[in-house]
Formats: C-alpha cells, sequence, structure tokens
C-alpha cells in the first residue's frame, strides 16, 4: 500500500502524505513514490501544476526516524538513498508548484516548501527543522535557501535551536504567501494552482528556470548530504537517536 496519493484534475496533480496515523512521517519507500510522482508530472504536458499536500492533521513530521535510523546503521550513503531521487527531482522542477501545510511540518516537510512557488500555511501550523537537534545537518538545498528565504540569523535559528515557529510567523518571515484558518488551507491552495493552470505553461516555466539555477541546487543537495552522511555515522547521531528512542534528552558532553 502505497502511502503517497496523486490525482490529476483539470491540470493540477495533487501529491498528498497519506499517513496520518504515523504523522505522515516519510519512508525510504514514499520518498521513491516521491520521486516517480514528481518525475512523472514534469514530463506530463497534461500536468500544469504541482500541488503538495496532506492528508490528517501534520503536513508531516519529516523522516520516519526508525526507517532512517535502520538505513543509516546499515551504512547506507545518504546520497545512495531514495530521498535524493525526490530532492533531484525537485532542483529539477520547472513546473510550478504549490503547498498547503496544515499541523506540523518538520525536517523536510519544511524544506519541501522551499522548492514550491506558492505556499498557503494554516495559521497554527507549527514548522521546525530540527536537524541539529538529531545531530545531523540540512538538506534539500536549505542551507542556501532558507537563508534567502528569511536572512542568516533567522535561517541559523531554526537549523541550531530546531526550535518550531507557527504559521503566522512563518507568513511574516517570507515563507508562505498564505496564512489562513486551517480550515481554509486546502481550498486556498486549490484556488492558487488554479490560477497559475490557466497562465501560459512556456511563459511559467521560463520564468521558473530563470529564477532558479537548478544545477546550482543539485550540487549543493549532493555536497550536504556528504556532510549529513558523516555525521549520520558519529558518535553525536548516535547518541542523538538513542536519546530519541529511550525517550530523552540527548547528552553531547
Amino acid at each position: 500500500m502505497s502511502h503517497i496519493k496523486t490525482e490529476l484534475s483539470d491540470g493540477i496533480l495533487s501529491i498528498r502524505f497519506a499517513r496520518a496515523d504515523k504523522k505522515n512521517a516519510i519512508t525510504q519507500a514514499m520518498y521513491g513514490d516521491l520521486a516517480r510522482a514528481v518525475v512523472a508530472g514534469q514530463d506530463d504536458p497534461g500536468v500544469r501544476v504541482i500541488v503538495f499536500g496532506a492528508e490528517g492533521d501534520s503536513f508531516s513530521a519529516g523522516n520516519d526516524i526508525g526507517d532512517f535510523a535502520s538505513i543509516a546503521m546499515s551504512g547506507t550513503r545518504p546520497t545512495d538513498m531514495a530521498v535524493f531521487d525526490f530532492l533531484k527531482s525537485l532542483a529539477y522542477l520547472d513546473k510550478p508548484a504549490v503547498a498547503a501545510v496544515r499541523g506540523r511540518a518538520v525536517g523536510i516537510g519544511l524544506t519541501l516548501l522551499l522548492h514550491c512557488d506558492l505556499v498557503v500555511v494554516a495559521e497554527d501550523a507549527l514548522l521546525s527543522t530540527p536537524f541539529v537537534n538529531l545531530a545531523l545537518a540540512p538538506e534539500a538545498a536549505s542551507t542556501l535557501l532558507l537563508p534567502m528565504a528569511v536572512g542568516h540569523q533567522r535561517a541559523f535559528e531554526l537549523f541550531a535551536l530546531g526550535e518550531p515557529i507557527d504559521g503566522r510567523t512563518a507568513h511574516a518571515w517570507g515563507l508562505a504567501n498564505r496564512c489562513v484558518a486551517s480550515a481554509e488551507v486546502d481550498a486556498e491552495a486549490r484556488r492558487l494552482a488554479g490560477l497559475l493552470a490557466r497562465r501560459a505553461p512556456g511563459s511559467l516555466a521560463g520564468t521558473k528556470r530563470l529564477m532558479r539555477d537548478a544545477e546550482r541546487l543539485w550540487a549543493l543537495m549532493q555536497a550536504e548530504g556528504e556532510v549529513f552522511g558523516a555525521q549520520m555515522l558519529s558518535p553525536e547521531a548516535r547518541e542523538a537517536f538513542t536519546a530519541f528512542f529511550e525517550k530523552r534528552a540527548p547528552n553531547f558532553g
């Protein structure tokens, strides 16, 4: 059973996280499905816009820690994981992408938004990037894109402290285009996607390519992956993962 659902209607490809019982935590199998869905959307001339959304009360809790830890302990390099297929698909996506965010958006749940062109966030959503809390490093070219969006100091605070910001703050900081009541998020994202779907597709794609350097983003994603991989095998990360599963604060000495 896939935990990624897709639906194409009126030129809008909806890609939804469908693992609500786990707060839409993402496994490597889900990353593979996400990558295939984005690539298919990029290649299909009938797709004008991609909308990322989620079932349940959270956008995504980020990586499934159990799934991720088991793969990490196997010695698999991050750049060989399915997540990197998904990241590459985002780097080279030149069709408009919209995100509809309710509840928690953790780790990749936030960094995915940096690859979306329009973001609708619930007022009470909680967004965070707790990579350092897990003794890891940021991904998805977020070390470039997040400071560009919110400034160095705010980006460093999000990365280094890992504390969540609410939807109103995310909107004020420039991470979202619209901030609405939770019940209105999907409808507003769909409305914006509909407006984009009626624009000239070649013009939109050309505009997006001019605004984003896909090669640079992909190169940075790979560089981040090397740092991420080194940290993943470090004593710090082992302590962080152990503390997570033991439900205690990590001790980094």
